[in-house]
């Protein structure tokens, strides 16, 4: 969630966000390229450094600590005014927190059972199927086309899991269903941010999600609460795949335009899987490495073909997560949060 993981540029709905309050600044691409990057990097870390309480905590407890530590940190910092928030304004934050909860707690799923870039290039199904769906072009349903092409033959070819096993129908199907919350993370998103300005519904989503995971991952989280080397570990998977990714694609947004910004978050399944590579030692078979470039292909000629639309609010498109969620974080990915 990866980034988040966050292909909102690719969703129409994201349209309906709110307008920056504040003037961008002057376009610089080369330093968003820089941000984005870092954005996919410190999502993908994160996810590697999740992995390593998975034996402990399991893959619920793990999205439990990410999700409830990154919402202590942003609701300090935030301080939302939630005495003051309407229904609607609830309705939309509920909605959001159940989206984070389900991408997150699915593609921790995924992630115990097949490389990380594997997970993640499985994910992009989400937000590239809605946007064909809510396009009216051809065009953009090729696109989606494409990328199922390119997770079909991930489904098929053998890879090495993170425990070393050979490709598993179940996390496929983990990465599958987060990749629909993932398209209703996008969704949420936009709407949160057109009905709670600020950061302080992102935080508040956060702590919704952290409790929509409470009953699935309290037991993991708990033995990792008496560990204080895990819960160090466990600080720095919200650090790395929610808080510095939306930091810096906060500012990717500010500096560039957002059909570039979703060109460059189209470069995630390939961080992934190098990532995996590096950190975790996940070798990627080349009908796989094939497979991922078809994917990022897909989304990123779905994003440069995309109609010109007013920018949307940084904050919802940062909402991704993640990825990787992303994540985006995107994603998700916001992101994979």
């Amino acid at each position: 969630m990866t980034t988040t993981a966050t292909l909102t540029s690719l969703a129409p709905t994201a349209t309906h966000a709110a307008a920056p309050r504040s003037a961008p600044k002057a376009a610089r691409p080369a330093t968003a390229a820089l941000l984005v990057l870092g954005s996919c990097t410190s999502l993908q870390a994160g996810a590697a450094l999740a992995m390593r309480l998975f034996p402990v905590a399991g893959t619920a407890g793990a999205a439990l600590l990410r999700l409830s530590l990154a919402a202590t940190v942003l609701l300090v910092l935030a301080r939302p005014r939630v005495r003051e928030w309407r229904p609607s304004q609830w309705r939309a934050v509920a909605l959001y927190g159940v989206s984070l909860a389900g991408t997150n707690g699915f593609f921790y799923a995924a992630l115990a059972r097949l490389p990380l870039g594997t997970a993640v290039t499985i994910q992009f199904i989400g937000p590239l199927t809605l946007a064909s769906a809510l396009s009216k072009r051809w065009r953009d349903a090729g696109w989606a086309g494409l990328a199922v092409t390119g997770v079909l033959i991930l489904g098929v070819s053998s890879g090495h899991g993170a425990a070393g096993h050979t490709q598993n129908p179940a996390g496929v199907a983990f990465a599958l269903v987060s990749a629909a919350f993932w398209a209703l993370y996008i969704v949420a998103g936009s709407r949160l941010s057109a009905a709670v300005p600020g950061r302080g519904g992102l935080a508040a989503g956060l702590a919704i999600g952290a409790l929509a995971l409470l009953p699935f991952g309290a037991r993991g989280a708990w033995q990792v609460a008496g560990r204080p080397h895990l819960m160090l570990l466990a600080l720095g998977t919200a650090v790395l795949a929610s808080v510095v990714p939306y930091t810096l694609e906060f500012a990717a947004l500010r500096r560039a335009p957002r059909r570039v910004f979703g060109t460059l978050l189209s470069l995630e399944p390939a961080v992934a899987a190098l990532a995996g590579l590096v950190l975790l030692g996940q070798r990627v078979p080349a009908a796989a490495a094939g497979a991922i470039a078809l994917v990022i292909a897909a989304s990123a000629g779905a994003t440069a073909g995309a109609r010109p639309r007013q920018p949307a609010a940084a904050g919802a498109s940062a909402f991704a997560d993640t990825g990787g969620v992303g994540s985006h974080a995107s994603p998700g990915s916001t992101t994979n949060v």
